[in-house]
């Protein structure tokens, strides 16, 4: 990954998204003629998966002398204590001071989110357990979204669902088909007949089936037409409607290996967080792939606090 992939857009280069009293500070100490080096120490409140260091890299590359700074960090993707050195900066304050904002703010989100999906991710059994997709670009601003979905596979998933998230953090993004793709379409086989004749071969063939009908038949019903061809089909049954349980995807699972579809993989998705994905794994529900999205975008940052010495 090169620090370029990352985009430093012009208000955070020029200060507009500072707090406005770093943005005071170097007016007085311009007019001062105070420009001391300094050591910026980065850490973060409480213990967490450290992220975020890429995008900071690209940012300190655009702002601080070609001479006389250094840079510090633990590793992308590290696990971190509270209050831990992070991140250190030793460079003219003139050139970094304005930007603590920026810094701080780029790895409180992306450490919380990091965090979020890792604890997700060691739910279903970690390295080696059943993967996990990031699913959460919907539950957050779009300047950010990617960044989510990039910090969500520092964290463990093993893909995201938007193409620039997916770009950055260099994987394959991952999605089949919305409710509304269905909707319109007017049912589940229509609707995988068309995402059958446009897509490219390399996009898995995973229905969503449970826009219209009972789910386990509407799986059928695209299993039978699709036969071979069908790699998945995901269940995103709606809390109202009781949510994707253990005991519906066993039901799932039996029926498609009673009617000879044992290779259907079965993905769920619906508010699922780690007590769900743990409630999944100690009930043996055979599921394939878990989909994750409000839990990592409603995580909590993890602050971090930024020290002059």
């Amino acid at each position: 990954m090169t620090n370029s992939d990352f985009e430093i857009r012009r208000p955070i280069l020029v200060g507009d998204t500072a707090d406005v009293y770093l943005q005071r500070t170097q007016t007085i100490l311009r007019n001062e003629g105070v420009n001391p080096v300094v050591t910026i120490e980065f850490a973060p409140e409480r213990p967490g998966l450290f992220c975020g260091l890429p995008e900071v890299k690209g940012l300190l590359a655009r702002i601080l002398p070609e001479t006389g700074s250094e840079v510090w960090a633990l590793p992308e993707g590290s696990d971190v204590d509270a209050k831990e050195v992070a991140l250190r900066v030793k460079a003219p304050y003139g050139s970094v001071g304005l930007y603590e904002t920026a810094i701080s703010g780029i790895l409180s989100s992306c450490t919380g989110w990091a965090t979020a999906a890792q604890e997700c991710v060691l739910a279903a059994g970690g390295t080696g357990g059943k993967p996990v997709v990031s699913l959460g670009a919907r539950y957050v601003h779009p300047n950010v979204a990617a960044n989510l979905d990039y910090a969500a596979v520092i964290g463990g998933c093993v893909s995201c669902s938007t193409i620039l998230g997916a770009r950055l953090a260099g994987v394959t993004p991952a999605g089949n088909m919305p409710h509304s793709l269905t909707l319109l379409m007017g049912d589940t086989v229509s609707a995988m007949q068309a995402f059958d004749r446009h897509m490219p071969q390399e996009v898995p063939r995973i229905a969503l089936v449970d826009t219209f009908g009972d789910e386990v038949e509407e799986s059928l019903k695209v299993a039978r037409e699709f036969q071979e061809e069908l790699r998945g089909v995901r269940l995103d049954t709606p809390l109202e409607r009781g949510g994707v349980t253990p005991e519906l995807v066993k039901e799932l699972r039996a029926r498609l290996d009673l009617a000879g579809f044992r290779h259907v993989e079965i993905m769920v998705s619906g508010g699922f967080n780690p007590e769900r994905i743990t409630k999944m794994i100690e009930e043996d529900a055979p599921v394939s792939v878990f989909g994750v999205g409000t839990y990592v975008a409603r995580y909590p940052c993890n602050p971090f606090t930024s020290d002059i010495h």
